[in-house]
């Protein structure tokens, strides 16, 4: 723990003598708002002051900042929502009674005070969203905890947005829990113990004697600690610092956690249930903005290619690190809100004038038809004697015939 210490800590968080971190100045706050804002202005996107804003003190600030940011990170266009689920989204789908069970205890994660039937809908909409993500990724397969994930989009984004936002995260970061057996998420859970051996080789060898393992932390890593949280805002916070981060984050942060109780882990009796039952339970007044700073710096001294390289770990086994870097690559070349804005109004108009003339020629047709069918009978009636001096009465049976179709039928004939 000595040499975590010594790293300089996260840019911008200071530190009273007690501990605790100090309230951000209106003038720092006024700052970093500028910065955010000319960044989603900047074309393209400027993607890592995002990413730095995110993970620095007092993350993105407000929700409304949440719902322009979070889908720029996640390399969604706000434009092109994909639509409300139907009602055929619950139909046959094997998930259901789970997830219905899994939503209905959910109750401790919306806000105190929010009404029961707002409550509700939310939920619905959760079933919904869920199922729908599912669906449109059939090899993704439902763990109890990703509702805990949903319900924290929902809250901050809305329905369309969280269906978007879930989808990817799904395919990415969450991608390794979402596997039929848990081979992959313990493969993440794995690279725990190697941070700890790193900075505290004691904590790490006292750990390693009680026979704890990891399988303290796997909530707090599939559920991003929305599951462990009581504080909506802590739960916020941490996922403005996820969202820009490795998806091995978690993981850092949970070291950190360790860490920062080493000595009531080392008072504590030398026993699998007890340690188990004293690092299971997060204590709620952490000092975050000080265990974010923290993660990030364990993150950078200890990255996950030298973790994998000294305990043996084999990142490939990852499917959420193995598709990071082009992930992360993809996000840098997004266009912002204004100008998708523009090009959807302007593609909507197009696709608008086209649906119109369509429209008011098919209108226009009825009226017409009278007056086209009035001339073209004439034009049909000059063929017909033209045909019948010349070819008889065979050629006007057929001309007649055509006459009776109309004039297209005769173009037809010709």
């Amino acid at each position: 723990m000595n040499r975590l210490k010594k790293k300089k800590q996260n840019a911008g968080v200071e530190v009273n003598g007690n501990g605790s971190v100090t309230r951000e100045t209106d003038c720092g706050r006024k700052q970093k708002l500028a910065e955010i804002h000319q960044a989603l202005i900047s074309d393209p996107v400027d993607i890592e002051t995002l990413r730095r804003a995110a993970g620095s003190k007092g993350g993105l600030l407000t929700d409304e900042l949440r719902r322009k940011v979070w889908p720029k990170l996640l390399n969604i266009n706000v434009y092109d929502l994909p639509h409300k689920p139907g009602r055929d989204v619950r139909e046959n789908h094997k998930d259901f009674n789970q997830v219905v069970l899994d939503v209905r205890r959910s109750m401790k994660r919306f806000p105190k005070g929010m009404r029961a039937s707002e409550r509700a809908v939310l939920q619905e909409q959760m079933i919904d969203i869920i199922l729908e993500v599912l669906k449109r990724t059939p090899q993704l397969h439902y763990y109890q905890g990703y509702h805990d994930v949903a319900v924290t989009l929902l809250l901050v984004a809305g329905e369309r947005m969280t269906i978007a936002m879930l989808d990817t995260l799904s395919n990415h970061h969450l991608r390794d829990f979402m596997d039929p057996t848990m081979d992959r998420t313990k493969h993440i859970l794995n690279y725990l113990m190697p941070i700890l051996e790193q900075v505290d080789t004691e904590l790490h060898d006292f750990m390693i004697r009680a026979e704890v393992g990891t399988i303290f932390a796997l909530s707090w890593l599939i559920t991003w600690y929305g599951h462990v949280l009581s504080d909506f805002k802590h739960t916020m916070r941490l996922y403005d610092f996820f969202l820009a981060s490795h998806p091995l984050m978690p993981i850092y942060l949970a070291a950190t956690i360790v860490l920062h109780r080493e000595k009531e882990v080392k008072k504590t009796e030398c026993d699998m249930a007890m340690v188990h039952h004293l690092l299971s339970r997060i204590p709620q007044d952490l000092p975050y903005e000080l265990l974010i700073g923290q993660a990030q710096d364990l993150f950078d001294q200890y990255p996950p290619s030298l973790l994998a390289k000294r305990a043996a770990l084999q990142p490939r086994k990852s499917l959420s690190i193995s598709t990071f870097q082009a992930f992360q690559l993809a996000t840098l070349h997004q266009r912002p809100d204004s100008v998708l804005k523009r090009l959807t109004k302007a593609q909507g108009s197009s696709t608008s004038r086209q649906a119109s003339r369509y429209s008011g020629l098919e209108a226009a047709l009825p009226q017409e038809r009278g007056q086209l069918w009035g001339k073209g009978n004439r034009m049909v009636k000059m063929a017909v004697w033209g045909l019948s001096a010349t070819l008889g009465a065979a050629v006007f049976a057929v001309a007649q015939t055509a006459m009776d179709w109309g004039p297209e039928a005769l173009l037809q004939l010709f």
